[in-house]
């Protein structure tokens, strides 16, 4: 099965979702990379050394839970200046059933107060969300909170939590689909394991290496 749109959405999909941001800076050879589903102790402070490393700042798309449990690791994300996204309270994915409209939006108010205010992006879990509940995540009349700045999606998903792919297969995906202005998506997650941390260290080090850069997504809006 061809799941290479998932890896990179094409542009049919994108073009139902107006307003949102799947990719930044057509015209430079900069990347965005972005975390989905921390902070977690097994992985976010390995992620965020290997940031500090490099002078890197990036966009983490925490789990409000996640955050409850971890606070320590929250601070930290904020403390060494990356941009925080919201990805719901409990991982929760829109089209499941049962889940209502007003259900979704609970949840995700739930990680938003969580996160204290901090969140001003949102990403849906698994990419479920519909165009509609895109709108009204970013206008403030139909919340009970201010708006998101832009729903999020993504421009390169290695795939790292696929435990079919093994960490080589995950770089390469970023090394094929990788353009400029590509906002890439890992994990750091229990699940993206070491798949995650060889293929964003050698992410890293190749782009690095061929005079690319990085950047939190606040430099895009």
């Amino acid at each position: 099965m061809n799941t290479d749109w998932v890896i990179q959405p094409p542009a049919f999909l994108r073009s139902l979702f107006p307003g949102s941001l799947w990719r930044g800076d057509k015209n430079r050879k900069v990347v965005y990379l972005t975390f989905d589903d921390g902070p977690v102790p097994e992985q976010t402070p390995w992620v965020l050394d290997l940031l500090k490393s490099y002078g890197i700042k990036a966009t983490f798309f925490c789990v409000g839970d996640n955050v409850r449990k971890h606070p320590d690791l929250f601070d930290r994300l904020i403390a060494e200046g990356h941009t925080i996204g919201n990805h719901t309270f409990n991982h929760l994915p829109f089209f499941r059933f049962g889940v209502s409209w007003d259900y979704y939006i609970e949840n995700i108010a739930k990680c938003e107060e969580q996160e204290q205010g901090a969140a001003r992006f949102f990403r849906a879990p698994h990419g479920h969300v519909t165009p509609l509940l895109t709108w009204r995540l970013t206008h403030a009349e139909v919340l009970s909170w201010d708006a998101f700045k832009k729903v999020v999606f993504w421009d390169v998903m290695p795939k790292d939590y696929d435990a079919r792919l093994t960490p080589e297969q995950v770089f390469e995906n970023v090394r094929r689909y990788v353009r400029p202005g590509s906002l890439i998506v890992f994990h750091d997650s229990i699940k993206a394991g070491d798949r995650m941390r060889f293929a964003l260290t050698q992410t890293v080090e190749w782009l690095k290496s061929d005079g690319w850069s990085f950047e939190s997504i606040d430099n895009i809006i």
